[in-house]
């Protein structure tokens, strides 16, 4: 209940019998890191990984979701967290849904990491921590990102003039800077493959 007005409405098809009918399991894999530390890129191999064994997913990824559901938001801190609650909320929507969502954001806030794991519920939260150097972050940037924002001219940019935190205790810590992304999707499918299955 919301301001007295407001009831959760309980479905009758719930989730387990989403799952049932679809044959697998719904978590959240959350991928975080610096910007350019690979996410997008792992993210995507994953998801066509696990499309390709017909499991049934959707990739919610950082600039295309800024392009729609979030384009009214900028990078302040503020704006940042309002980013990952709407974010949190709609991998739940999904996972309701009985789908495998993938992330892909940098969410540089621990709050809002947590936030997410508790609305995705014990045990359907993989936290996967792209833990790269920023200088290798930044050789890997076409866009000129880092640049500008050491000038100045890009405010509130993770990692250069607005915080990240790293992750305490993800399901799965990496550097992409010593291990080939091909062996870092092995890991991550090893890591959630248990999870996802329907048995």
């Amino acid at each position: 209940m919301v301001n007295g007005q407001i009831f959760p409405f309980e479905h009758s098809v719930t989730k387990e019998r989403r799952e049932q009918l679809l044959r697998q399991k719904a978590v959240a894999v959350w991928f975080t890191g610096l910007s350019g530390s690979g996410k997008s890129t792992i993210a995507g191999m994953l998801e066509k990984k696990l499309y390709e064994k017909g499991y049934k997913t959707i990739l919610l990824d950082g600039d295309n979701i800024r392009h729609g559901l979030n384009s009214d938001l900028g990078f302040t801190d503020s704006d940042r967290v309002e980013n990952i609650r709407r974010v949190a909320e709609v991998t739940g929507l999904f996972l309701n849904a009985g789908l495998i969502v993938i992330t892909a954001f940098i969410s540089p806030f621990r709050s809002g990491r947590e936030m997410a794991r508790k609305i995705a519920g014990p045990g359907r939260f993989f936290e996967i921590f792209l833990d790269t150097p920023p200088e290798v972050c930044e050789s890997r940037d076409t866009k000129g990102l880092y640049k500008k924002a050491q000038s100045g001219e890009i405010k509130h940019f993770t990692g250069i003039s607005s915080p990240y935190e790293n992750p305490l205790q993800p399901e799965l810590r990496v550097n992409t800077a010593e291990v080939k992304p091909d062996a870092i999707l092995e890991s991550v499918f090893q890591r959630i493959e248990l999870s996802i299955r329907f048995t």
